[in-house]
């Protein structure tokens, strides 16, 4: 049973835990999506400053209010507690002039002026001779002598000490003798008259009632109050934001490419007018992006029907040209078989710019197909390392190779990568300067990547986006060695992208550069991270801060 008992408090401790966790999880999920409400919203924002605001000036106001007329009424019911205070020291010193009057004479007196308070009893009377101090005083309806501070009679003595005729005033709790009657706030007035101290004991039962009264009032009126504010300001800052938001939503409209997106305008205000502006820009955006796509159609269109066109009158040289090569040597004069050469080799550069533009063409007329297949990246790695491992020895760099030992398995077009990583060494070696070349491989869970990185002349600032443009060089003026087109990068982003990868690229002057290829696993995958990062680690360094294995190792 014991066991039992302990199994089921173990239950239940586990439960509450599991009750706190999801109590806890459900709090900051409304707390992050009300944080996130008024984040985003302007006029959540001005109605709830609006609100605090007004909530702190409302409790200013209503407390120095409260304030004010609490003193008021105190103020009130003490000058007409001091006159009540008045005529009873008048009457005593009448009627009680002698010191020799006895007992029953001063509670015959004290009785008689509170009568004089009425049926309702507004106060009660206690009087005290001060020459008998075996006699605590004379109270009505039981009033317990304590009821008057010492304080109070301190003052009055220090007023006689002082041979002048004063009265106080101050606040205490009035107690009885009969224990069914409840203690109560009051306000206690005294004087002298002769050897006897007299003092009204005002109770404020009246007075709390109206003070309470009077700040439930103040409390309410002073909540409507703020949510009359709050309203107020969500009305105004409605007529002001909703238009705000249809702007927005149009602007987003017109930059997902809906560009006859327009704005309704209503009045002549200035609403109106950002209205009427933003239907102008959007106009104007239109016919010029109109305009730009149909010159872009028109250039797409020449570069795809001259290339096209081109291949016919260049397979017929071909055929001259490789006649004119392969007998360069039965010719009598040199100068011909250099010539013939020299034909060679610019028709081999004029089909690589033919077949570039062609692959371009298709690009931009979205023909463009993967033909996917699952192979693994080191292997491609390899191929285009040993068809540019005769350039990189021709311009003396090594390239030096950071493979995995674990297969890296993706679902690629082999030839599209293929030739996007001969563009990245090839363009590695041509700016290399002779340095070595590091390509590294690596693979996670959803993507494998490859990293060319070279240290060389490097990328300046903003040129990791322009690297990709076609036909842009970074430097016009440096002589090309390998008779490139300008269009491989341009090329190989294309390629990436049609893999929903990316192609991205590093650099700082006289550092180097890196360029990276990131490509999802399994074809169509969203690709969310890279296994490489794009700056390679020692960036700074004059060399990377890794192992090398150079090819053919």
């Amino acid at each position: 049973m014991a066991a039992m008992s302990a199994i089921g408090r173990t239950a239940i401790k586990r439960n509450v835990r599991r009750g706190l966790v999801t109590f806890r999880r459900v709090v900051r999920g409304v707390a992050r999506r009300l944080y996130t409400r008024w984040r985003r919203s302007i006029q959540v924002r001005v109605v709830t400053s609006t609100l605090v605001i007004s909530a702190i000036v409302v409790a200013i106001l209503g407390v120095f209010l409260q304030l004010r007329i609490t003193a008021a009424l105190m103020d009130t019911k003490t000058n007409t507690a001091i006159g009540q205070l008045d005529e009873g020291l008048a009457a005593v010193r009448r009627e009680l002039a002698s010191s020799a009057e006895t007992g029953s004479r001063v509670e015959s007196v004290v009785n008689g002026l509170r009568a004089r308070s009425g049926p309702s009893g507004l106060y009660e009377v206690y009087i005290r001779d001060t020459t008998n101090e075996f006699v605590d005083g004379w109270g009505t309806n039981g009033l317990e002598p304590e009821s008057v501070p010492r304080r109070l009679r301190e003052e009055l003595w220090q007023a006689k000490a002082n041979a002048r005729f004063t009265t106080a005033s101050t606040y205490g709790t009035l107690r009885y003798t009969d224990s069914e009657r409840p203690s109560q706030r009051g306000l206690i007035v005294g004087g002298r008259a002769g050897q006897f101290e007299l003092y009204y004991l005002f109770p404020l039962t009246e007075e709390q009632r109206t003070l309470t009264e009077v700040q439930r009032t103040l409390i309410v009126v002073g909540a409507v109050l703020v949510l009359l504010l709050a309203a107020i300001a969500s009305l105004v800052t409605r007529q002001v934001v909703i238009p705000v938001r249809l702007a927005a939503q149009g602007a987003q409209r017109l930059a997902a490419g809906r560009l006859e997106e327009r704005m309704r305008v209503r009045g002549e205000d200035d609403l109106a007018r950002l209205a009427t502006s933003f239907n102008d820009m959007a106009a104007n955006l239109q016919d010029k992006i109109g305009e730009l796509e149909e010159l872009s159609q028109v250039q797409r269109q020449f570069v795809s029907d001259v290339s096209h066109e081109l291949r016919t009158p260049l397979t017929t040289i071909r055929i001259a040209a490789d006649m004119l090569y392969e007998h360069r040597d039965t010719f009598e004069d040199a100068s011909v078989g250099r010539s013939a050469e020299l034909l060679q080799s610019q028709l081999e550069r004029f089909e690589s710019l033919l077949a570039d533009l062609l692959e371009i063409s298709r690009h931009d007329a979205g023909a463009a197909t993967l033909d996917a297949e699952s192979v693994d990246v080191r292997d491609l790695v390899l191929r285009a390392v040993g068809d540019s491992q005769t350039l990189a020895e021709r311009k003396g760099s090594k390239v030096v190779l950071q493979l995995p030992g674990e297969p890296c398995m993706a679902e690629v077009d082999r030839r599209r990568v293929e030739r996007i990583l001969r563009n990245l060494l090839v363009n590695a070696v041509e700016h290399g300067e002779g340095e070595d070349i590091v390509v590294s491989v690596a693979a996670d869970r959803d993507a494998v990547a490859v990293a060319v990185r070279d240290h060389g002349v490097g990328l300046k600032p903003g040129e990791g986006q322009m690297v990709f443009d076609r036909f842009w060089r970074a430097d016009p003026a440096r002589a090309r060695t390998t008779g490139g087109t300008g269009l491989g990068l341009s090329i190989s982003r294309e390629d990436a992208q049609l893999h929903g990868g990316w192609l991205q690229a590093w650099g700082e002057p006289g550092v180097g550069s890196q360029f990276r290829l990131s490509l999802p696993r399994v074809a169509g995958a969203e690709l969310r991270g890279s296994p490489l990062p794009l700056v390679p680690p020692g960036a700074g360094a004059s060399r990377p801060l890794f192992a090398e294995l150079e090819v053919g190792e």
